[in-house]
């Protein structure tokens, strides 16, 4: 079976129609090389993370363990669906890894250098699915239970510096490794226990209508902050955002500017406005960005990538709209820690991504 345009992606082990067993289910990911340099041309000091966000999950057992590789060959994604009747298979399923008509099979022994695939030999399943690279540096992991996020969120951050050594240094193994993408699948524990299932995980794809498809995630700090001496360590703020457009296209990369002053400022005498003046944020202070419709958070606040810089002109950060989906709507928070404690602006900050 192939489902390369379901909207689901699905983690399933179901029983065979003619036995007993139950067959594991494996998905397969690809980012484009393109995507991967522009990120990693931002700064080579970058943590990275795969993330799949969770839909409909069915059964599930108490805990789930959930594997990520990176694959050792390449493959056709197809146009199947899960719905499919007669089942599609024009493109990569358990036993091939472009379609059934050319037929070229994905290796279930001999393996290339610093590589694995198939399913072990103890089980009565037939021998496919799959070849990736291993080992500690070739390997992502998330266990969770039913109880918590079953969101997927796994670092491949040591993964895709093995992706970048190939694509800017043609750098070959164990240094670099061509970017065939990511193979997820249940640990070889769940795998290969054929008597039973552990439910259903679903996840949105690349085809999906909502705002949630898979992403590659990039993390860095480019933040600059030296004028902690000038900072409002204490009283209350007003916080405007100027120079705002309201509108961006999807590749621009936009610095926005915050205007920060107090309150209640202290009575002085002077030959100029006081709002000519910026005030700073300490340097505890964070941006958060959601979508302005559902309230997702997109990005959040995090003490040690989202931090705002200061500069002569007051508070700034950056954010490259071609991270975020486009014809959509979203909101701008701030997080300021102080003396006083931690305060959160939501003065309502919109801006608009478009193509």
């Amino acid at each position: 079976m192939n489902v390369g345009n379901d909207e689901i992606l699905e983690l399933v082990k179901e029983k065979g129609n003619n036995n007993s067993l139950y067959y594991p289910s494996r998905i397969l990911l690809q980012f484009s090389n393109s995507d991967i340099q522009l990120a990693i041309a931002k700064s080579n000091n970058f943590t990275s993370s795969l993330e799949l966000f969770s839909t409909e999950h069915k059964n599930l057992s108490s805990e789930q363990s959930i594997e990520v590789f990176p694959l050792s060959s390449s493959w056709n994604e197809g146009t199947g669906k899960y719905s499919n009747l007669p089942i599609s298979s024009n493109g990569s399923s358990w036993l091939y890894k472009d379609n059934d008509s050319s037929k070229t099979k994905w290796l279930t022994s001999s393996f290339g250098v610093g590589s694995t695939g198939s399913i072990s030999t103890t089980v009565s399943i037939t021998k496919g699915g799959g070849e990736w690279y291993t080992g500690s540096l070739f390997k992502g992991i998330q266990t969770f239970s039913n109880a918590d996020s079953l969101d997927l969120n796994v670092d491949v951050t040591d993964i895709v510096q093995k992706f970048s050594a190939s694509i800017f240094l043609s750098q070959t193994y164990p240094t670099g490794i061509i970017n065939n993408g990511f193979i997820i699948k249940y640990s070889d524990t769940i795998e290969t226990d054929t008597s039973s299932s552990k439910g259903t995980l679903s996840y949105f794809s690349v085809d999906t209508h909502t705002i949630f498809p898979p992403k590659l995630t990039f993390k860095w700090d480019d933040s600059i902050h030296n004028l902690q001496s000038s900072a409002k360590t204490s009283g209350e703020l007003n916080v405007s955002l100027y120079r705002n457009k309201e509108e961006y296209n999807i590749n621009e990369e936009t610095v926005f500017r915050l205007n920060v002053r107090d309150k209640y400022p202290n009575r002085t005498f002077t030959t100029s406005s006081n709002y000519l003046n910026p005030g700073y944020f300490t340097t505890s202070s964070y941006y958060s960005i959601r979508d302005a419709h559902t309230e997702e958070i997109i990005i959040p606040f995090d003490t040690q990538f989202t931090k705002l810089s200061a500069d002569n002109e007051g508070m700034y950060f950056k954010v490259y709209m071609n991270g975020l989906q486009p014809e959509r709507y979203y909101r701008l928070l701030f997080k300021h820690i102080n003396n006083d404690g931690v305060e959160i602006f939501d003065n309502d900050y919109h801006f608009k991504v478009v193509r």
